[in-house]
């Protein structure tokens, strides 16, 4: 399974998993929800991700470092201030707000069993390696890091 470590990159699998939300919205019925809650639960959940992923971009650019995730070895600082003292992963959290709006929007339960699945993936083949990388690279640092603040939120 190491061979998919930080192969895809996040966006696409965004795109993928997006893609097979809808699959699953047009297979299984949708809630009963009324459109008015619908719409805000999808319009709430779509501006806080896209904040997330963005303010977690621009702390990346205000620290001169790679936001391309499949090259940690361009790193070239450790980012701890900004909202990356809420949540190690920002970007990934704003993926996962954004697809968690996709579901509201789809009214699809069965869209919103993807979520965990999204976190299960990105977990395991894009985050836990940064973070080998990351602990290698700067040591201590980074250890008093991660045990501060969490993975996700």
């Amino acid at each position: 399974m190491k061979a998919l470590e930080l192969k895809i990159p996040p966006l696409v699998l965004v795109v993928l998993f997006a893609l097979a939300m809808c699959l699953l919205a047009q297979l299984l019925p949708p809630w009963a929800l009324p459109e008015v809650w619908r719409l805000i639960l999808a319009s709430s959940f779509a501006v806080a991700g896209v904040v997330v992923a963005l303010w977690g971009v621009l702390a990346f650019h205000r620290a001169n470092t790679t936001v391309d995730p499949r090259v940690p070895q361009q790193t070239s600082s450790l980012v701890a201030r900004g909202i990356y003292r809420y949540s190690r992963n920002p970007m990934y959290l704003g993926f996962l707000l954004l697809l968690a709006a996709l579901a509201c929007y789809l009214m699809g339960a069965a869209a919103l069993l993807l979520l965990p699945l999204f976190v299960l993936y990105m977990n395991r083949f894009q985050i836990v390696p940064e973070e080998r990388y990351l602990l290698q690279k700067f040591g201590a640092e980074y250890q008093a890091y991660s045990t501060q603040v969490r993975r996700w939120l």
